[in-house]
């Protein structure tokens, strides 16, 4: 049984990863900013080794609090998914200092202190593992997205150099880079027309785009044991849009 932390646990892909972990026997902690939200998933997932934990991770404090709280309920802590995210679809010249600070602080400054706080308890076991959330636009750039595509470039370096960093403690990090997800955060970029979800999966090689469960099956994938030898990697599961 392996003890996991899910940031952005309470939808999208953090909730699709936390339940594919519960269903392979592992412990796990969702945290999220929502507690209505929170609650609910324990209600709909009905596990005794599911908890939800509120904090808002654009805060160290906050980071380092939710961490402490969610070991005592894990009693420790092997595997952290970085899944908290928002999105931001707006011109440059349209963009505000309020827009880029929520970016980033939720995006980046959330995934780093996320990781800092738990690398005391992965050291007690020898080793972890981090999965982290990049995405397709931290790749190749999306149009009228650019803080949203820089604070996902960001998350692909900071996987990469903590992955050289950490190599030495046993500690893996790793990112998972999606395309276009139908989660609830796509669902709010679909509302402008009929037919905006076939012209979004219009662009994808496989003419669909992703679930995700789909995103949960390799975050699995790159937290466990069965990809011992990968660190620093950046899987794309995107449909081939980046191919």
């Amino acid at each position: 049984m392996k003890r996991v932390i899910v940031t952005g646990g309470t939808s999208g892909i953090g909730k699709a990863a936390a339940k594919l972990f519960l269903e392979h026997g592992d412990k796990v902690a969702i945290i999220g900013r929502d507690k209505t939200k929170g609650e609910a998933v324990e209600n709909e997932l009905k596990h005794n080794d599911l908890k939800f934990f509120s904090a808002d991770i654009r805060y160290v404090e906050e980071c380092e609090k939710v961490v402490k709280n969610a070991a005592n309920f894990l009693g420790g802590a092997d595997i952290l998914i970085n899944s908290a995210g928002i999105y931001l679809e707006k011109p440059v010249s349209d963009t505000d200092k309020k827009d880029f600070d929520d970016i980033m602080s939720v995006n980046i400054k959330g995934t780093f202190f996320m990781t800092k706080a738990v690398l005391p308890l992965f050291m007690q076991n020898n080793g972890g593992s981090v999965v982290n959330i990049a995405s397709d636009a931290g790749i190749r750039g999306n149009y009228g997205c650019s803080i949203y595509s820089a604070s996902k470039g960001a998350i692909v370096a900071l996987t990469k150099s903590l992955s050289l960093e950490l190599a030495s403690l046993n500690i893996r990090v790793n990112a998972v880079a999606p395309g276009d997800v139908l989660t609830p955060m796509t669902e709010a970029q679909l509302k402008s027309g009929d037919n905006a979800l076939d012209e979004m999966a219009a662009l994808y090689p496989l003419k669909r785009i992703g679930t995700a469960s789909e995103i949960a099956e390799a975050i699995f994938f790159l937290a466990s044991d069965k990809s011992s030898f990968t660190t620093g990697a950046i899987l794309s599961v995107d449909g081939g849009i980046t191919a």
